[in-house]
């Protein structure tokens, strides 16, 4: 075995990559390949796990990060955590195996209400790991041909968000909200046709399995005289969410518990909600979700209803806690924002009657507060404090004149 190594990757002489000698340095072939198409615009370069292995975050590391971001869901957020580290482990540490054992990658199906954060854990996983995301809404997708987005238009926002980068954009992750409004209606088959369903879930198996997918840069229809570009979608991760309504029902069906009539069993509330954490895939089909795309799908992580106590620290404990961005924006007028720990109990019980979830919070901080930021240039110096009565019968906050320091 020669003692020779390249200079730009480290590597050691071999016949797979040999060396190519210069005057006083050495370089594989691999980095002469490399080199080539950089200089020459080739946006086919292989992707060797070396550049972004420093970048990997452990599961643990992962959960500490999130839960800076995303209160409560613990279960949810260490599947996520041990799911998209094993992704990018696979990538990054491939070339690692002494075989050839290929690792397949596992994709995702987060379950939980609306508002539960399935949309922010995908969002702050990527800024984590400092990847693209595109984030699409399964009820604008239609069969190709049919009025409506394309699903490979999801991979066209996947390639600008990568700013062209395809290296990038075959590393990034794609997350599907709605993915269970593109249920068939009933487990038997329509002889019509189903574009925004069943016909959805079928043109979906190919990019997220794994495939080479031509795509018109600038999104929009295919059409012959186009260029495209090609994105392999073997590396990059899918992550589909939904709130399943009904789901807790074919749940309780298939354990043989009555869902009607007299004599069902009268379970708490917290019983009723944990059923959905039971889910099986036959479960998934029973819904309306054909099994080829539950086989995708490899991890499905549940989330929980978010209750009154949990909607009280999404206002004031993450980085990016609503009442802290809003005390920010008073900052920036020399006022002063304070809330009442009863008022914070108020705001969170009402998000909770409205049924949006946490995303409801910020529409009603935003009633509270209209008047007061409409006055807010004239408070400089003032201090605004937030009452429990401010919520429930729309008065006025209390405005105290803050005493100047010497």
């Amino acid at each position: 075995m020669s003692e020779r190594h390249c200079n730009f990757c480290g590597v050691a002489d071999s016949q797979e990559n040999p060396l190519v000698a210069g005057k006083e340095a050495f370089i594989c072939a691999n980095c002469v390949v490399s080199a080539y198409k950089i200089l020459f615009g080739d946006t086919e370069e292989t992707f060797s796990g070396t550049e972004l292995e420093g970048e990997l975050i452990y599961p643990k590391e992962t959960k500490k990060l999130l839960d800076e971001y995303v209160i409560g869901q613990d279960n949810a957020k260490k599947t996520l955590s041990v799911a998209v580290y094993n992704h990018y482990k696979r990538i990054f540490k491939q070339h690692e195996l002494e075989d050839e054992t290929e690792i397949s990658k596992s994709n995702i199906l987060l379950i939980g209400p609306t508002g539960s954060g399935k949309t922010l854990l995908a969002q702050s996983i990527a800024r984590f790991l400092n990847v693209p995301i595109a984030i699409a809404d399964a009820t604008t997708l239609t069969e190709a041909g049919y009025v409506g987005e394309d699903v490979e238009n999801i991979l066209v926002k996947l390639f600008q968000v990568a700013d062209g980068d395809i290296q990038r954009c075959e590393h990034g992750i794609v997350f599907i909200d709605e993915i269970d409004k593109i249920a068939r209606m009933g487990e038997n088959r329509s002889i019509t046709r189903d574009v925004s369903g069943e016909g959805v879930q079928q043109a979906l198996l190919k990019i997220i399995e794994g495939s080479v997918v031509n795509i018109p840069p600038k999104g929009g229809r295919k059409h012959p005289n186009q260029d495209f570009i090609q994105i392999d979608t073997s590396n990059i991760l899918f992550i589909c969410g939904g709130a399943f309504d009904g789901l807790s029902e074919i749940i309780k069906r298939r354990q043989g518990a009555n869902v009607l009539g007299f004599e069902q069993e009268k379970k708490s509330k917290a019983e009723k909600e944990d059923v959905v954490s039971l889910v099986e895939p036959d479960d998934l089909v029973s819904f309306g979700l054909i099994p080829e795309l539950i086989g995708r799908l490899h991890v499905i992580a549940t989330l929980e209803k978010i209750t009154q106590e949990d909607m009280v620290r999404i206002l004031t404990e993450p980085k990016n806690a609503l009442t802290k961005q809003y005390q920010k924006l008073f900052e920036l007028d020399e006022a002063k924002l304070s809330f009442e720990a009863d008022a914070l109990s108020e705001i969170a019980k009402k998000a909770i009657e409205r049924k949006t979830g946490a995303r409801g919070l910020r529409s009603i901080l935003e009633e509270l507060l209209l008047e007061t930021m409409y006055e807010l240039p004239e408070l400089k110096g003032y201090e605004v404090i937030i009452t429990s009565d401010n919520v429930i019968n729309g008065t006025k906050p209390l405005y105290i004149k803050q005493k100047q320091s010497a």
